[in-house]
């Protein structure tokens, strides 16, 4: 069995083994956070490396676009199952590719019609340099090798596997990303505009295909929904999003709908205040607040597994 490890520029491993857990052991939790570059570093990091021209200030749709809070609130998960049984194992994986250049979680090869699933695309439309698209389906390319590992290791092993994302908090109606991509964001969010927009369920269990099929384990969802309401948080299923067939995550789900679960979380119930031009801070309270639902559920799913 290879051993998972970090990547420099691809992804970070950390394995968190309870005290009783035996470390030679696949863990039984996988935490897959593919959007997890959501620290300006991570974008300026690679954005030195690209050679092409790109938009100005395209820093502004990467503040906008990441997925600030996913890896806080998702890791927090795999802390709090570990922490329920000493004798379980969870692994985190955090993706450093910021998706502003490419979206490690398309399929490289997708034919889908992205637009209509209400998805970036693989690379970006503005990315166009050879060399730049050459290192950036380098990297995907690793980067998907990597999970592929993880998934193998953990689920087909028995265990769970979680893809924690998040979302902003409202549904804008930008049509396209390209060249104008900042300019339309600064449209977007102009007062007048921006309280127009549809406001986004709090949680949203991405469960269904978009033919509406479950591909979620029995129950799960609606015992999620109602630990959420506990909590005082409106949870939906899939109602922003479906598993797409471009996106990576449909893979595992379609793989693996036994022990698998994917959630969006809303942005700003995650951060100290929301400036969607900045850099944010995500608060670890409310990171808690909302990966304890989850965890529970996990835990719960682990205890009731076969050995």
């Amino acid at each position: 069995m290879p051993h998972l490890e970090s990547i420099p520029f691809v992804a970070d491993v950390e394995r968190l083994d309870g005290p009783q857990a035996d470390r030679s052991a696949p863990p039984s939790l996988l935490v897959e956070v593919p959007h997890g570059a959501d620290q300006r570093a991570h974008y300026d990091t690679l954005r030195t490396r690209l050679v092409g021209v790109l938009p100005e200030d395209l820093h502004v749709f990467f503040h906008v676009n990441t997925d600030i809070g996913a890896y806080q609130w998702g890791r927090r998960v795999a802390e709090r199952v570990v922490a329920a049984d000493p004798t379980q194992s969870a692994v985190v994986i955090r993706c450093l590719v910021p998706r502003t250049f490419i979206d490690t979680n398309r399929l490289e090869s997708t034919g889908d019609d992205l637009k209509k699933a209400g998805l970036t695309a693989g690379v970006a439309p503005y990315v166009r340099h050879p060399r730049d698209v050459e290192l950036l389906l380098g990297l995907h390319r690793t980067y998907v090798g990597l999970t592929e590992s993880a998934y193998g290791q953990v689920c087909g092993a028995g265990g769970f596997a979680l893809s924690p994302h998040t979302y902003g908090p409202r549904t804008m109606a930008i049509e396209k990303i390209d060249d104008t991509i900042v300019e339309l964001l600064k449209q977007a969010h102009e007062p007048s505009a921006w309280e127009k927009w549809p406001v986004r369920p709090e949680v949203d269990i991405i469960s269904k295909d978009p033919e509406g099929r479950a591909l979620a384990p029995a129950g799960m969802v609606q015992r999620l929904i109602a630990r959420y309401r506990e909590a005082g948080v409106t949870a939906v299923d899939s109602q922003t999003y479906t598993l797409a067939p471009a996106a990576q995550g449909s893979r595992w789900a379609a793989k693996y709908p036994d022990r698998f679960l994917c959630l969006e979380v809303r942005r700003d119930l995650l951060v100290e205040k929301y400036r969607p031009f900045e850099q944010m801070k995500v608060l670890p309270e409310a990171a808690d607040r909302f990966a304890a639902p989850v965890a529970e559920e996990i835990s719960a799913w682990l205890r009731k597994r076969s050995p």
